[in-house]
């Protein structure tokens, strides 16, 4: 089950067997109801646990809220740092980052969705520091491959903020189509030419 794959990655263990039970019924429940809709006792009655249970492995709505943004983060980034180790040009690593963003949704539909919903809730929440911690050693990997002088030379002439835009604005627009339903093919179909879409953006 593509929820419980997941989960079971972030909180491996026995003893995480009912936090792993608790997330997977809660990214259901915000995925069909929204997260503003969806209560703990919604997110309780179908996950057949207390409310006591709930507020004492997450706290609140909120921290549930996080705690499945932050899994889905990490485990996205998990899968970007495979592919980057292995890319030895500029080229190599636009395609990786691609890539990595593409497969990624396309293998955790359900992620993705609640993923794009929650991100402006999250930093706008009582989570929002930690996210921003957590964005920085997520991305260290990535800024460190980006900052290599081979790298580096084929980048100076594109603003730092815009850079990840040109990577994966089109990938992100194609998948957020497609999770939408707008659009029918897996985005793993274009992977490639998304890829390439990328590359070619960076020729300026």
């Amino acid at each position: 089950m593509e929820n419980l794959d997941l989960l079971e990655r972030c909180y491996p263990g026995r003893r995480a067997e009912l936090k792993r039970a608790i997330l997977a019924q809660a990214l259901s429940s915000f995925n069909e109801h929204g997260i503003e809709a969806t209560t703990i006792e919604t997110i309780r009655a179908e996950c057949d646990t207390s409310v006591g249970a709930i507020y004492h492995h997450f706290g609140n709505k909120e921290g549930l809220v996080a705690a499945l943004f932050f899994a889905a983060l990490e485990d996205q980034a998990a899968l970007r740092e495979r592919y980057l180790s292995a890319a030895r040009t500029l080229k190599d690593g636009v395609q990786a980052l691609v890539y990595s963003y593409v497969d990624w949704v396309d293998e955790q539909p359900q992620w993705a969705r609640f993923q794009f919903q929650a991100r402006f809730v999250v930093a706008q929440g009582p989570h929002a520091a930690e996210l921003a911690t957590r964005n920085k050693v997520r991305n260290r990997q990535l800024r460190e491959w980006l900052s290599e002088p081979a790298h580096a030379d084929g980048l100076k002439a594109i603003p730092a903020e815009l850079l990840l835009s040109l990577i994966v604005g089109q990938a992100e627009n194609y998948c957020r189509a497609w999770l939408s339903g707008r659009v029918q093919s897996r985005p793993a179909t274009f992977r490639s030419e998304l890829a390439e879409a990328a590359w070619r953006s960076l020729q300026i």
